[in-house]
């Protein structure tokens, strides 16, 4: 099919006169599983578009959210430890990177929608905090004080995509993604009553929910062991099995496990990896998550995110929603420099030499 650009607009010449676009759509028709969520089929945007010549909804969905303040953001908030020194731990980016990859692979084998699926992932932190978890649970308190819900970085992120970006605008995203954004977290706690938090909409969702938990799992006991919170001298041997596996031979077992126990309607583990990814969990949450989070970086994050909403209060006719929406879009090191600007001292200049 040849393609001639003209006037910023795109002809196409040979094989019915299908758009790139269209061609996809058919190819998609073709070759992806009956359960897979075809782009053609999507259902639509809140706002109406032009269907654009060469990318399909979800592939287009997908530059928007590369494209946007929200994910370079990301690239200075913590995923588990605070503000990070060394070049090799990963932030909120990296790990978003790390479950896109895990995702479009399960997606791949499965013959699911391979651009839903990378669209899902890349968005599904936007709304995280700064400072992770510890500001995720800070910023919750503080909704719920003043009137609000609560907070969670699953309904924030949708909130980012619909609302925040683009100057109030939002992405105007597919249906689809908004809702796999939505529906991507399950987390060690049940937040799915206040927040819509239902079964995934569609495979490719269930896929990134699954690659979210895989990619946090594997990347933060390689965090850890490089970070030396994970003592191995007091490890229990079946313990030490575990985190002495290479990070790569982990990750590659559980997605093999996962394409080969995946029905038609469900992604899911065999019992005796779920059994595993449980244990593996567990000792997560009590020796590397409860470390990382010691009180008093809980009493620190805390302290510097209740007086930053309690000033943006005061400056913004008192809406909690919109302190919530500013504060959550920080940067840890953002976070702090305003902390620092609002209520530190300054000292006093030293004289210039004359």
């Amino acid at each position: 099919m040849a393609v001639i650009i003209w006037a910023g607009k795109m002809k196409n010449y040979g094989e019915g006169k299908m758009t790139i676009r269209e061609r996809w759509e058919e190819i998609e028709r073709r070759i992806l599983s009956p359960q897979a969520c075809l782009s053609a089929e999507s259902r639509g945007r809140e706002r109406t578009e032009e269907p654009c010549a060469v990318r399909t909804c979800f592939q287009r969905d997908r530059d928007r959210i590369i494209h946007c303040k929200s994910f370079r953001r990301l690239k200075y908030k913590t995923q588990v430890l605070l503000l990070p020194e060394g070049d090799h731990y990963r932030t909120r980016l990296t790990h978003t990177l790390e479950v896109s990859q895990i995702a479009r692979t399960v997606a791949r084998a499965l013959r699911l929608n391979e651009d839903l699926t990378e669209a899902i992932a890349l968005g599904h932190d936007l709304g995280h905090t700064p400072f992770g978890h510890m500001g995720e649970k800070v910023l919750n308190e503080l909704a719920k004080k003043h009137g609000l819900a609560g907070f969670h970085h699953a309904a924030q992120s949708l909130r980012v995509v619909d609302r925040l970006e683009k100057d109030g605008r939002g992405l105007n995203l597919s249906w689809e993604v908004r809702m796999g954004i939505l529906q991507h977290s399950k987390g060690q706690v049940d937040v799915r009553s206040g927040y819509g938090l239902a079964n995934p909409s569609t495979m490719e969702a269930w896929v990134v929910r699954v690659s979210d938990s895989l990619a946090y799992l594997n990347h933060d006991i390689d965090d850890a062991l490089r970070a030396g919170l994970i003592d191995r001298d007091a490890l229990a041997p079946e313990m030490e099995e575990i985190v002495s596996i290479p990070n790569s031979q982990r990750i590659n077992d559980m997605i093999i496990d996962v394409i080969a126990n995946s029905g038609a309607r469900e992604i899911k583990f065999s019992d005796k990896m779920l059994a595993y990814i449980e244990r593996l969990r567990g000792f997560l949450y009590r020796h590397v998550y409860a470390r990382a989070n010691a009180q008093i970086e809980d009493s620190r994050v805390e302290h510097v995110l209740t007086a930053l909403f309690e000033e943006r209060l005061k400056t913004n006719g008192g809406s909690p929603q919109e302190a919530v929406d500013m504060i959550s879009g920080m940067t840890d090191r953002y976070a702090l420099h305003f902390f620092q600007e609002r209520f530190v001292p300054s000292p006093w200049p030293i004289p210039k030499a004359r």
